[in-house]
């Protein structure tokens, strides 16, 4: 049977780095002088020097986080006007992502579109806005996934083979596009303050086709961690969306890994192989902790997440976009015939995973 390939991948961010603008921020926000020491101890530790915002950083002492005024202190936005700026922001950024993948990439005749997104809704969507940008037919087929977290794009994908194993000569457009810093919150909490230190906004577009180039597809795998669901909560809120990041995640990780490690059968999502047959680790860098519970779960050399740890320095975590900029990036080195496994976490807690391999 044929199989699916990601032909290639366009990627883009705002053109607002507001990473270092946001530490001086958080700190005023915190207030206390304990706290914020704490929170320039796990700064140092996030392994994350740049992240990009569709709104401008603002200076210390103007009245609000950013330049525009959309969170002033003391008034931050509800909801509503969230999702306001959310609709505009998210297809700008999906057509800057498309506009790079188009420049590498033939991209006419579009015959699906599957758009994921967690940060923002609105109707008519991304998926119709996008189309009638792109001037697609009016019979393109159109998924929305919503509200997966992190995780997303690994489902993403996995809708998209399906369709080309069935329709071979599809061509299915696959947009993975998140404003995270939309749902920032004016809180002393640092707990809270540590999750909003590590996201930031990006966006992906793949080209997905049974063209045997770029990266094959070959089976797909998901597991829930059992007793997890409280631990990555991502609920709507009268202003902004609400994440709650358990400091327990990363050690459930890594324990639910290591029993995957020790599975001889292949019901796993290791398939009973180990990770002896895995050339190339494309994890979701949801964070430095997290990228280190995979290491150290599945017992990895530390040169193994390389591509995610930089996608983390670079960019921070972007949500469900961000394992596909880890792809991006290793499509531009990886070799012919190299197989690689994808992991992602999301809300549940959910493993995603997705095994490859580099097209000859």
């Amino acid at each position: 049977m044929n199989k699916a390939h990601i032909n290639s991948i366009g990627v883009a961010v705002p053109s607002h780095d507001v990473h270092d603008g946001f530490l001086a921020h958080a700190r005023q926000m915190l207030k206390s002088p304990d706290r914020a020491r704490l929170f320039d101890r796990a700064v140092r530790r996030s392994g994350i020097r740049h992240r990009y915002s569709a709104l401008p950083i603002a200076a210390m002492g103007a009245g609000a986080v950013d330049a525009t005024g959309f969170y002033t202190f003391g008034n931050f936005p509800s909801t509503a006007r969230r999702m306001t700026l959310y609709a505009p922001q998210a297809l700008a950024l999906a057509e800057r992502a498309i506009e790079n993948l188009a420049q590498r990439e033939a991209i006419a005749g579009i015959t699906h579109l599957i758009v994921a997104s967690c940060t923002g809704f609105s109707a008519p969507g991304l998926d119709l806005q996008l189309a009638a940008r792109l001037r697609l037919p009016v019979d393109v087929e159109r998924q929305m996934l919503g509200f997966m977290g992190c995780s997303a794009a690994i489902p993403a994908l996995r809708a998209a083979h399906h369709i080309v194993r069935s329709t071979p000569s599809a061509r299915v457009l696959v947009v993975n596009v998140e404003i995270c810093t939309l749902h920032l919150q004016e809180t002393e909490d640092l707990e809270a303050m540590l999750s909003f230190l590590i996201f930031g906004d990006g966006c992906t577009a793949a080209l997905v086709s049974a063209e045997p180039r770029g990266i094959a597809l070959e089976d797909f795998r998901a597991a829930i961690i059992p007793d997890t669901e409280g631990l990555i909560t991502w609920e709507i809120g009268d202003q902004g969306f609400d994440m709650y990041l358990s400091g327990k995640v990363p050690g459930r990780i890594s324990q639910a890994l290591r029993q995957e490690l020790g599975r001889p059968d292949a019901a796993g999502i290791l398939r009973g192989e180990g990770t002896q047959s895995v050339d190339l680790w494309a994890v979701h860098a949801g964070g430095r902790s997290v990228l280190d519970a995979v290491e150290t779960g599945l017992a990895l050399p530390a040169s193994a997440l390389r591509h995610s740890r930089a996608v983390l320095d670079d960019f921070g975590n972007m949500s469900s976009a961000t394992i596909m900029f880890v792809l991006e990036r290793m499509m531009r080195v990886a070799q012919p015939k190299e197989r690689g496994m994808a992991m992602a976490f999301g809300p549940g807690m959910v493993a995603e995973t997705a095994r490859f391999s580099m097209a000859a």
